[in-house]
């Protein structure tokens, strides 16, 4: 009690020293004290509200000399009065009130000490040096009369004083008030007023302070006043700007609310400012700020991103801020400027440069000297192969693991003698042309610098600005150099360094458990595989097996992508290609003996997985896709027996399985659905219900005795059936992530996804999938699955026994659904519709959804395309970018355009003839405004996107018409003069503008 209560009196002896003759209250935990003038102190019990207790200083400070240590002896009302006001404590209460959790190590701290973190807290430490500005918005509404309130927040906040810009929107400003009068200490200030040209002579007005700590370099870019819009844009060089970028752009803009009817003329000045500036900065950073009052910029600059999330004016968000990288600013709401309607916001930048959101990586590559190939092709055609084949030969039977494994153990051994190693870093932000010329211009330039010689210092800038152009000049001639010699890959290469095209994957974490764990992982279907042991088909008597020849080896062999990478042999696909005559004989005899004896060697079918992350954010080990490196030589073979194969089935039995079929693709498979449907809206009181199937891993899961049953079924030879259960029984597989692999698990069950034969083996897995039901189809594009029950009537027995059936043939073929993926749509465009029942999956109800992705093009359940436009629209804004990058580093105009018709235009003619034929005025605009900003980017003109819905409409419906056995095929039916097509007849209008009428239309028409 004696240390209690002299910290008690400490504590008022200062409170009163602090304010003598005032009454100054201080809040402590529960109750206030007050300290009167005359230095009493009086404290309200609140069990007793009218008993009042007074306590001089000198009693209060000689308690402790009445009272023991021991505080049992203090009155009960005192205890609970000290009690309340946290005064009462033992000798131990330090112990008691500390850290309850463990104090970190220190090697264990994320920070350093004293240092807080946060978006605010890294702003306030590094103000001058922001990777983007940090910007004030807020619209004052008269600027004149908020000068002082304008001063008084930038004196009081040091947010407000660190920003590097402060934008204002409806100044109010005229010609006849001075620019003094407006200034801000160590600001620039920039200011657009309204003039004649909005059709008023008030309000209105844009201002724009840049900070002089961050930039001093700025000037006008533009300025635009119309009664529909008012803009002004600023272009920044600050003192320190990311590597990324080439310089800053800062918008102001301010729309009036009575402009909304003019909303598409202030969308399209907006979009040519943007464009045209983008056009000649495409690596610059852009700000667009301002009051937008109710107009959407989202869908005019899709690559834009909005990053106010909160009603700046009542309930409505009338302040935007739009930039060109996501996630670059968070917005804090700041109050009203003054009597202003609007709040404040403050925008304080997480953008984080690429060099610090990218460490540097380590790569390790295999050095080939010039003389490496004829040094293989040398020892390769001196070797002796019959060596290993009587090496592994017990009497008169060769063990054919051993003699495959000696061999490619062998060829391994000679690469890795001809072929060296070294490690490479690679800088995210590093430039492709920069050269040792460049390298050495710098160090001069640093030089200079560094030694005070002004005159020195201007010459090496000069020098390192035209060593740059140079470089620049070189690289983008060794570029086109690629395109005139013919070598793609080469020049790809380089635009792909130009534009950073090549999109950085995600990487695993440094877990040494990880590989272990997804190993198990992707082998958890191994304990659902109850069917017995493998038993391979008797052989009837005579029948010869399968065998290659030396010409297909060497063809398949000389057919190698040098490029791709090696499997867990650690053999190139380089010396198979380039040593391909000298390498068959001992092939093709190894390939001959896997056949004969139905024996896959488990050296040929060992499988590395390297798992790669679906999305920067992994929650789970199931957000890992595994990809299978398996030898390059197993490649070939798998190739060879595929043509086997497909000789000896008929593979276009299954009519709608359009994958892996020539002559089928994804568009076939979404017009067979897309026709089905609007078909059969044509009837009265009809309508279609569309399931979309997803299946749960569905190459992993196959059971390789019901695969081999249905192969032997479909006519294959019973040899070769036993050769493919070989294949994907006893199989190794284990997970690598960088230098850390797994041990290795053999498998019994599923396909290798990554191997030539996986999609083969699933499309004949799944051929007798099909509906049972006339008034149902089951259309199929590999294990992307659509189950199309057409309805009238109100009548959907078949519909819903069809579904049964699908989830009873998965059962018996060990495929499981995905319900919780599995998507439901339904098109019903009747007047008096009901509620529809759900249907179930597994015991749960299947989401009905108004729009689902199916093989790359959004369905509607309206049947509309808008949302697949504005998909296709903001992807092609997007690489638009890329184009921009070409141009300003000097690329010709067949490059450009080689690029934007495999980068750009690719994108937005996505399956084009099925749903640019129903598109919407609206919409095919905005398809063409990308193709215009291309134009003026690339510089000559470029096919319009109607033109090419026309050319391909053409070529696929005469494709199709060649092809007996596509399905779509009975629509292309000859009149009896055998000149013009049946016309199909509809009653919409969205059956009438889908692709089949339309193509009988264009072939008709000539």
């Amino acid at each position: 009690m004696a240390h209690g209560t002299q910290h008690m009196a400490a504590r008022m002896s200062a409170a009163a020293s602090h304010a003598p003759g005032t009454n100054t209250v201080y809040r402590t935990g529960f109750d206030d004290y007050a300290l009167s003038t005359d230095s009493m102190v009086s404290l309200t019990d609140t069990t007793s509200a009218r008993k009042r207790i007074k306590y001089s200083r000198t009693e209060i400070t000689t308690i402790t000399d009445s009272l023991d240590s021991n505080t049992t002896t203090a009155g009960p009302g005192l205890k609970a009065l000290l009690g309340r006001l946290h005064l009462l404590r033992t000798p131990k209460w330090r112990k008691d009130v500390g850290r309850t959790e463990s104090k970190r190590k220190r090697c264990a701290r994320t920070r350093k000490r004293g240092k807080r973190g946060g978006v605010l807290a890294r702003l306030k430490a590094n103000a001058g040096r922001p990777p983007i500005p940090s910007l004030f918005l807020a619209n004052v509404r008269s600027l004149d009369n908020k000068m002082d309130m304008l001063r008084l927040r930038l004196g009081a906040s040091s947010e407000m004083r660190n920003s590097a810009v402060i934008c204002l929107t409806e100044t109010w400003l005229k010609d006849n008030m001075p620019d003094p009068a407006f200034q801000l200490d160590g600001r620039l200030l920039f200011r657009a007023d309204r003039n004649q040209q909005s059709g008023k002579t008030r309000g209105g007005g844009l201002c724009i302070y840049i900070h002089n700590g961050w930039c001093t370099n700025c000037t006008v870019v533009n300025s635009h006043c119309s009664e529909a819009i008012e803009h002004m844009t600023v272009k920044c060089r600050p003192h320190y700007l990311p590597r990324e970028f080439t310089a800053v752009f800062i918008m102001a803009v301010y729309i009036p609310p009575g402009a909304n009817a003019n909303a598409n003329e202030a969308l399209t000045e907006l979009h040519n400012n943007i464009s045209s500036l983008q056009h000649r900065h495409p690596e610059a950073f852009y700000v667009i700020a301002g009051d937008f009052n109710h107009v959407n910029l989202t869908d005019t600059l899709p690559k834009f991103h909005q990053h106010i999330n909160f009603p700046t004016r009542g309930n409505n968000i009338l302040d935007c801020v739009y930039t060109n990288k996501k996630d670059a600013y968070r917005a804090v709401p700041h109050p009203h400027l003054g009597f202003s309607d609007h709040i404040a916001i403050m925008l304080a930048p997480v953008y984080r440069p690429l060099l610090r959101r990218q460490a540097p990586t380590q790569r390790t590559i295999t050095v080939w000297p010039s003389e490496a190939a004829s040094a293989l092709q040398d020892c390769f055609q001196h070797t002796d192969w019959q060596i290993f084949r009587e090496a592994a030969s017990h009497e008169g039977e060769v063990d054919l693991e051993d003699y495959a494994s000696g061999v490619l153990g062998y060829i391994s051994k000679c690469t890795e003698d001809v072929t060296s190693t070294r490690t490479v870093t690679d800088y995210p932000n590093q430039k492709p042309w920069l050269n040792a010329e460049v390298r050495a211009l710098l160090k001069h330039r640093n030089a200079a610098f560094q030694s005070g010689d002004k005159v020195a210092l201007r010459a090496a800038r000069r020098e390192l600005l035209a060593g740059v152009r140079r470089a620049k000049a070189a690289y983008a001639q060794r570029i086109q150099g690629h395109f005139t010699s013919n070598d793609p890959r080469s020049m790809w290469k380089g635009i792909k360094c130009i534009t950073d095209y090549n999109t950085r994957d995600a990487q695993c974490p440094e877990d040494p458990s990880l590989p272990d764990a997804l190993n198990l992982f992707y082998s958890r279907f191994e304990d659902s595989n109850t069917a017995p042991p493998s038993t391979k088909l008797t052989i009837p008597p005579g029948e010869e097996p399968f065998s290659v020849t030396p010409a297909e080896v060497r063809r398949t062999l000389q057919r190698i992508n040098p490029h791709k990478a090696a499997g867990p042999d650690n053999i190139p696909g380089r010396v198979l290609k380039d040593c391909a005559h000298q390498l068959t004989e001992v092939l093709t005899d190894i390939f001959n003996t896997s056949l004969m004896q139905a024996v896959v060697p488990t050296c040929l079918k060992t499988a590395t997985i390297i798992p790669i992350p679906k999305s920067s954010t992994v929650t789970g080990l199931n957000d890992y896709r595994p990809v299978a490196l398996t030898p390059i030589v197993m490649k070939c073979f798998e190739k060879l027996v595929m043509t086997r194969i497909t000789e000896s089935i008929d593979i276009t039995k299954d009519l709608h399985q359009y994958a892996y079929r020539s002559n089928r693709s994804t568009e076939d498979a979404i017009s067979s659905v897309v026709h089905t449907t609007l078909t059969h809206l044509e009837n009265k009181n009809a309508y279609v219900r569309l399931l979309f199937v997803d299946f749960t891993s569905a190459f992993n899961t196959i059971i390789p005795q019901t695969l081999t049953q249905k192969l032997h079924t479909l006519g294959l030879n019973p040899t070769l059936c036993n050769w493919v259960l070989d294949f994907l029984t006893d199989r190794p597989q284990s997970v690598k992530i960088r230098n850390v692999s797994s041990s290795p698990i053999t498998l019994s069950t599923g396909s290798p996804q990554g191997c030539v034969l996986s999609p083969l083996l699933f499309t004949l897995l799944t051929h007798d999938c099909t509906a049972s039901h006339p008034s149902c189809l089951i259309v199929k594009f590999a294990d992307d699955t659509a189950v199309v029950g057409r309805i009238s009537n109100n009548d959907e027995s078949d519909y819903r026994q069809e579904v049964e059936h699908l989830e009873s043939w998965c059962r018996d073929n060990n495929l499981c659904i995905n319900g919780k993926k599995t998507k439901e749509m339904i098109m019903d465009f009747r007047k008096d519709r009901c509620p529809p029942s759900p249907i179930h999956i597994g015991g749960d109800a299947v989401e009905v959804v108004s729009s689902f992705r199916y093989l790359g093009v959004h369905i509607s359940s309206d049947l509309t395309w808008s949302t697949n436009t504005s998909c296709l629209v903001k992807k092609a804004h997007q690489r638009l970018y890329f184009l921009r990058r070409l141009k300003r580093a000097g690329m010709g105009i067949p490059v450009m355009t080689s690029f934007y018709r495999c980068v750009v235009e690719s994108v937005m003619t996505s399956c084009i003839t099925v749903w640019h034929g129903s598109c919407s005025a609206a919409e095919r605009k905005a398809l063409q405004r990308v193709t215009k900003a291309a134009q003026r980017t690339v510089g000559c003109s470029l096919p319009s996107t109607t033109d090419i819905y026309t050319t391909r409409c053409r070529k696929r419906a005469s494709r199709i018409l060649k092809d007996p056995t596509h399905p779509s095929h009975p629509l292309f039916s000859l009149l009896p003069s055998g000149r013009r097509l049946r016309s199909i007849k509809s009653r919409t209008t969205r059956l009438r503008n889908s692709f089949f009428p339309e193509a009988v239309r264009l072939l008709n028409s000539g």
